[in-house]
């Protein structure tokens, strides 16, 4: 029996998150924050995880100072969790040396965002997940909103049983503030999957009064090496862990998850690789272009660390001779982006042509249309290699041109433009939540707006529909554009995409006369 409820993707993780949290470090940080404010107010509300405990919620001064407390947590054998981005995930990263260098199962929740370069974005993409990845925390990535509830159990429940810590991370805005209405599993079910013998192993070797336990010395070359040596079989061993518990969570929910999952034709020429909430909008287009006689895939990384070989080439289908790789991060320097070059690493003795491309930077919304000019790149003699999409690149000209393309859709779609702290937002939500709380009814929301958020223009994109919405981009043709600042009609195209027959409605106190003479 399904439990479905209407949540965002931070709330639909930080339900998960909260069943395996005996102690929790934090320090919000946008946009994160919802998770470390949630758990909080939980456990201010005696709210109970798996255990029959109240989680211990202890907010630090710094994203450092919640990681170092994470560490000593764990050392003291509880499980322990905490939340962060961009910024405050960089500030953790010599404490994530430690806990893995120590196997301590522990679990950081990440709405995966820009870092702070030639500027500050409180946006979206992957700069700050990649900054990691030689940590050896397992690194696993979540498409949507159930996605970030799902494979938060999976996180939680896989860093038990392999004794390695696991970065779970998602897009930030795209995936953290997106509303869907999503399955939550009831608590019994999730208990009976916990390794409770992990557990016991866990808080045995930690350092309490009367163990015998060492850990923290300084190693010289005799043994350093060696001891560094000893984990592999750690990481070796935690593929197919993963993959157990995807399997068990896949018989509980019908889903369908492994650690690289390929969708698609089954005798695919042409296939894109990438990770994250784009995974959604692929599959969109990849059912369209096979509708209509093309033969093209998507591989979905799952588990990017350990990035298990035998698992990848499980999935990539035979007949496949071009792939495109999709990196939403920009690595300056390097010869190209990291997932690209593990695709390359992974596929070194195949013969198959392997190009790459950034895209979505800082939330830079990727549409179908864009994804569809990446299949067509595949299909040229001589394909483009490490373009980018979404922009013109009139400098290095590394840009992929795009053509008018839109996809056959069955949801209505609704727009409504606002004013930073006017409720139309919250309005928005609402009624998303009203509508999706009635059985057969299935909502999607995304909130657009700048990083002023008060005072700024807000744009809400929601769809409703009678099915599953898996979505991520911004509205295409709304049947329904609601604007509440009349002077909004002389800054922007308000009505460019409106479906035909449309209904306009506009919140203003003049007279049609008087808007027609402010134009």
């Amino acid at each position: 029996m399904k439990n479905l409820k209407v949540m965002d993707g931070n709330e639909a993780c930080a339900t998960a998150a909260y069943n395996f949290t005996e102690v929790c470090g934090i320090y919000p940080i946008t946009p994160s924050s919802p998770m470390a404010t949630l758990t909080d107010k939980w456990a201010s509300e005696k709210k109970k995880n798996i255990f029959e405990s109240v989680p211990e919620v202890v907010e630090m001064q710094s994203e450092g100072g919640a990681a170092g407390f994470v560490h000593g947590s764990l050392q003291g054998g509880r499980l322990t969790t905490t939340f962060t981005a961009s910024q405050g995930l960089l500030l953790m990263i010599p404490s994530m040396y430690k806990i893995a260098g120590e196997l301590l199962p522990c679990v950081i929740h990440v709405a995966a965002r820009s870092l702070s370069t030639h500027a500050l974005s409180i946006f979206g993409d992957h700069q700050d997940v990649y900054a990691t990845r030689s940590t050896g925390f397992a690194l696993l990535s979540s498409v949507n909103v159930q996605d970030a509830y799902y494979l938060g159990l999976i996180s939680h429940l896989a860093s038990i049983k392999g004794s390695v810590p696991f970065l779970h991370f998602f897009d930030g805005f795209r995936t953290s503030h997106e509303i869907n209405k999503i399955n939550i599993l009831d608590k019994k079910i999730i208990k009976d999957l916990i390794d409770k013998e992990k557990i016991k192993e866990f808080r045995n070797r930690s350092l309490n009064i009367g163990k015998a336990i060492t850990r923290g010395t300084s190693e010289t070359e005799d043994v350093y090496f060696q001891n560094t040596e000893v984990r592999n079989n750690y990481y070796n061993n935690l593929p197919d862990i993963v993959n157990d518990y995807m399997k068990k969570i896949n018989e509980i929910t019908k889903m369908e998850y492994k650690p690289f999952t390929y969708y698609g034709d089954t005798h695919a020429k042409n296939i894109i690789v990438a990770m994250g909430s784009v995974i959604d909008t692929i599959k969109l287009v990849v059912d369209d272009l096979n509708s209509k006689g093309d033969k093209v895939g998507v591989i979905c990384v799952h588990l990017y660390r350990p990035f298990s070989l035998k698992y990848f080439l499980d999935v990539l289908p035979k007949s496949v001779d071009k792939i495109t790789v999709l990196d939403r991060t920009k690595e300056a320097g390097s010869i190209a982006e990291p997932l690209y070059l593990d695709v390359c690493t992974s596929l070194k003795d195949e013969s198959i042509e392997i190009i790459g491309g950034r895209y979505g930077l800082s939330s830079k919304d990727t549409t179908p249309a864009q994804i569809t000019s990446v299949f067509d790149n595949m299909n040229k003699h001589k394909m483009k290699d490490h373009f980018t999409l979404g922009i013109i690149d009139d400098v290095t000209n590394t840009n992929l041109d795009i053509k008018d393309y839109k996809l056959d859709k069955k949801w209505k779609e609704i727009k409504v433009f606002g004013f930073g702290s006017d409720g139309m937002v919250s309005a928005s939500k609402n009624i998303l939540k009203v509508i999706g709380t009635k059985d057969g009814n299935y909502v999607q929301g995304y909130f657009e707006y700048d990083s002023k958020k008060s005072g700024g223009v807000t744009i809400s994109h929601l769809r409703i529909d009678d099915s599953p919405i898996n979505a991520p981009y911004y509205l295409t043709e709304p049947n329904l554009i609601v604007v509440s600042k009349d002077t909004y009609l002389n800054k922007y195209d308000i009505l460019s995409n409106i479906k035909k027959n449309g209904i306009f409605l506009l919140n203003s106190s003049k007279n049609d006369k008087e808007i027609n003479e402010a134009q």
